[in-house]
């Protein structure tokens, strides 16, 4: 347990065994998670992606620091999770204080974590009120055939990109060993902090700046999709 001096936060462990986290099938959320997941799969296309990176780059900009950004998800519950329905502000500072515990000399991994969800502030109501299926939940390559790893596969089918032959092969528009980093991946708050930290020269170590990116590709990184 520790304190932020306003919130006494919970590290300790959940009555829950590793394998019942992430039940996307009979979860205590599955009516909430499932039709998120319906959104995001259908609206996730590349032209999508294209236009929410160009429009979010050319925004208006707000000066925030970041513990001003954490404290706004106090009252952001993100409706893909089927584990956790509180306010995101605990999972930031639980996320952080396990990686101090684990990892005690590796500074910018407390930072990192503490901040990885960030961007989860586009959704919040002082801040534009974005619609969820394109902040939060798992974020897959758009452009390419879509992953039967993705959860809710089934959802895809009414993406207009599974039906357009430029994007629905196993490349797509890609080319073999082209790298992640040249992957376009479906929007969220991972893509929107990771541009925003790049933008603005951040200090942080490339480690850093790959895992705020790619930290919600569960396919990729708990399935090797």
């Amino acid at each position: 347990v520790f304190h932020d001096g306003k919130r006494k936060v919970s590290v300790a462990s959940v009555e829950k065994q590793p394998q019942e986290f992430l039940n996307y099938t009979s979860g205590a959320h599955q009516s909430r998670v499932s039709k998120f997941y319906r959104l995001n799969h259908e609206f996730q296309t590349v032209e999508t992606v294209k236009k929410l990176v160009s429009d979010y780059l050319a925004a208006p900009t707000v000066e925030l620091t970041l513990m001003e950004v954490i404290d706004k998800l106090d009252s952001f519950v993100d409706n893909s999770d089927p584990d956790f329905d509180d306010a995101q502000v605990y999972h930031a500072y639980q996320t952080a204080e396990r990686m101090r515990q684990i990892f005690p000399d590796e500074k910018w991994l407390h930072v990192t974590a503490l901040i990885h969800d960030a961007g989860k502030i586009l959704s919040c109501p002082d801040f534009g009120s974005f619609p969820q299926e394109f902040v939060v939940g798992d974020t897959f390559p758009v452009g390419c055939r879509f992953q039967e790893k993705n959860v809710f596969p089934e959802y895809f089918a009414k993406n207009p990109d599974a039906s357009n032959p430029a994007y629905n092969t196993e490349l797509g528009m890609y080319s073999a060993h082209c790298g992640l980093d040249n992957c376009m991946m479906s929007y969220g708050h991972d893509e929107y902090l990771y541009r925003t930290l790049v933008e603005n020269n951040t200090s942080l170590p490339a480690d850093a700046l790959y895992i705020i990116r790619y930290h919600s590709f569960y396919a990729h990184h708990s399935h090797n999709a």
